[in-house]
């Protein structure tokens, strides 16, 4: 427990003090936010807000996970691992994409950056990286991922086989990347949302770990690898998100940029894919999802109709539109996500009850 507690609360002093240096030097260098035209007239003012944030949440995590390493390894007796890696890899792959992205469009002066396919290219290439190593580097016959679609735990009738796998994986990674990343419109919305998605992960993995079948043979124990160190990720990514929080709040000194919102979306999807939550990860970040389905059902809907579902997609821009604040859509939608993380975290122990016969 000890490591955990040293990997959040790296993560959240490095973030909270690396941000202001961070917001100076983008400020100085230029490096402001363009803003959507078509998009709410008060976002307008927001025009030139350092961005590209989302450095200083990538450094602070991986800085946390190493820190916690290097005050416990030698007592505790465990390393570096697989799985907090590979977690590490693609946080830090999808977060490199979206660096590309930011900086073409402060580059270019426009809201647009990596053109669809540059886009589409670079996270195939770390998502299918990352899928297709995760089932490699088995321990005690276990891979950090497994070839089976889960719920919370591997679901036995779901088999998919090694390229369905890679395939699937592959998808979850893009398509929760790409959900933070449209969430992440409003001041702090997304890493306040993240952050309680990642508290979610600290208190799952770290059960996993508490009752590891490796160490604990008993009724149901979970087949996972690395349970441990994928808590100092999420423990490191939870710190981060809230450091940066501090200085992303309404109105917001610095933005994370899709630097930020691609990382995150990464790593969240890395984490329910190794402690085997894939579609647990659908209840937990319901908001994302919901954010989303949005965007879909507006696109379906207009092509179909030449009309409009919602005033503006994302959903959050909607609710500005019909004249709530933009404080007020976010503490909400903080909200909608604290009770989906409740939910989530209570399916995911309800099944522990029903596995261990309680």
């Amino acid at each position: 427990m000890k490591s955990v507690l040293i990997a959040a609360g790296i993560g959240l002093i490095i973030s909270i003090l690396l941000t202001p240096l961070a917001i100076r030097t983008f400020r100085r260098h230029g490096l402001g936010q363009e803003i959507r035209d078509d998009g709410p007239e008060t976002h307008l003012s927001k025009k030139g807000t350092p961005t590209m944030g989302g450095t200083v949440i990538v450094a602070a995590t991986v800085l946390g996970y190493l820190a916690a390493h290097m005050f416990v390894t030698h007592h505790d007796g465990w390393g570096f691992s697989a799985s907090g890696l590979l977690l590490l890899f693609l946080m830090v792959g999808m977060g490199t994409v979206g660096f590309l992205d930011d900086y073409l469009k402060i580059r270019r002066r426009r809201s647009l950056g990596l053109n669809k396919t540059a886009k589409l290219v670079g996270q195939l290439v770390v998502g299918l990286t990352f899928a297709i190593l995760a089932i490699q580097f088995p321990s005690h016959g276990i891979t950090p991922a497994s070839t089976f679609v889960s719920y919370v735990r591997d679901l036995a009738p779901l088999a998919l086989g090694s390229i369905a796998f890679v395939i699937l994986a592959y998808l979850f990674i893009a398509g929760f990347s790409n959900a933070v990343n449209l969430t992440d419109g409003l001041d702090g919305l997304a890493a306040g949302c993240a952050a309680m998605v990642f508290s979610s992960y600290v208190i799952i993995s770290f059960w996993e770990f508490s009752h590891d079948c490796a160490r604990k043979p008993i009724s149901g124990c979970y087949m996972v690898r690395d349970p441990l160190d994928v808590t100092l990720i999420a423990a490191a990514a939870m710190g981060a998100c809230l450091g940066f929080l501090w200085w992303n709040t309404s109105p917001a000194r610095i933005f994370m940029g899709d630097t930020g919102s691609l990382a995150l979306g990464g790593l969240l999807s890395g984490l329910a894919i190794v402690t085997r939550t894939e579609l647990l990860l659908i209840v937990l970040g319901g908001l994302f999802v919901a954010v989303t389905l949005s965007v879909v059902i507006q696109v379906a809907f207009f092509r179909a109709t030449r009309r409009r579902v919602f005033r503006m997609a994302p959903l959050h821009h909607h609710f500005e539109l019909a004249g709530w604040t933009e404080n007020t859509v976010i503490v909400r939608f903080w909200l909608v996500t604290a009770m989906a993380v409740a939910f989530g975290v209570g399916l995911f122990y309800a099944d522990w009850l029903k596995f261990a016969g309680l």
